[in-house]
């Protein structure tokens, strides 16, 4: 009866394996966060990547879009969200029918409304993300969404318009 009475001596506590512990766990966030902020922006990429390209007033690039068709699909669909905002998410088809490989290419999407002003708009770039290349014939979807439209707002139409177009060499 008296080892049951009697209360076991308290073990001490070694923190020791606790504090290296911390510090490992620490460090190692420390170097992911090191990691994550060294890798370039979005922009930084879609820029390195569309390096020497043609862009509008560019001799060329008129002939080059112009063999760039983009339709809108009746896939397209408004949402609201919870917000109160309304997302709009865009489908459309990118056909070219030139005789050159395409291994870069933006497009601008705008929202527009009754009188053609520009409601909001928004730069895709579709080749080399959603396809690496586009060849003479082929056909590539596109999707994207645009957020923040008001219950108000007019969106009458979407306009496609090539912004950049590199081509292989």
């Amino acid at each position: 009866m008296e080892t049951f009475l009697n209360e076991p001596a308290k073990k001490e506590t070694n923190y020791t394996g606790y504090v290296i512990g911390a510090i490992v766990g620490i460090l190692i966030i420390g170097a992911l966060v090191f990691i994550a902020s060294r890798r370039p922006s979005m922009e930084d990429q879609a820029a390195a990547i569309l390096e020497g390209s043609l862009r509008p007033g560019d001799p060329g690039f008129e002939q080059l879009s112009r063999d760039i068709i983009i339709s809108t699909s009746d896939k397209t669909v408004e949402s609201p969200n919870a917000f109160g905002s309304i997302s709009m998410f865009i489908v459309g088809r990118v056909k070219y029918r030139g005789d050159k490989l395409i291994n870069g290419l933006e497009v601008n999407v705008s929202v527009i409304d009754q009188f053609n002003q520009v409601v909001k708009e928004k730069k895709v770039l579709v080749v080399p993300t959603q396809q690496p290349s586009l060849g003479p014939g082929e056909t590539i979807p596109i999707t994207l969404s645009i957020e923040g439209f008001k219950k108000e707002d007019d969106r009458a139409n979407i306009r496609w318009v090539v912004s950049a177009v590199r081509v292989a060499k």
